[in-house]
């Protein structure tokens, strides 16, 4: 698999989350590195930019995904969400990334929840 890394640096740099999702055709482990908002309750905001990102539509056909932050990995299950919950994820992202967020309308935003120890 390549690997991205600037978006390795900006995950080993806790500016961008490495979302492992599996490949909805593939079935093979796919990274992307995304700007993320942390959440009091230990969940995460995340959003995509394009309403065709692959990210994005493996979490939607399997929302059980592994989250690193630096080296702190953690598994989640996405929450797609929408109305308020994506207006304010949305506004949550642009206020921490600035102006190159602004895209982020376009497509899907999630709530990363964190799954409880088995």
């Amino acid at each position: 698999m390549p690997r991205d890394p600037y978006g390795e640096q900006l995950v080993g740099w806790e500016k961008a989350v490495a979302i492992e999702t599996r490949g909805r055709a593939s079935g093979r482990a796919v990274v992307a590195a995304v700007g993320f908002v942390d959440e009091p309750d230990g969940s995460l905001l995340v959003a995509a930019g394009d309403p065709g990102a692959h990210w994005a539509a493996n979490l939607r056909a399997e929302p059980r995904c592994v989250a690193r932050i630096g080296a702190l990995e953690r598994t989640y299950v996405a929450e797609e969400l929408d109305g308020a919950g994506k207006a304010r994820a949305i506004t949550e992202l642009i206020l921490k990334y600035g102006t190159p967020a602004e895209r982020l309308g376009a497509g899907p935003a999630f709530r990363l929840r964190l799954m409880s120890p088995a």
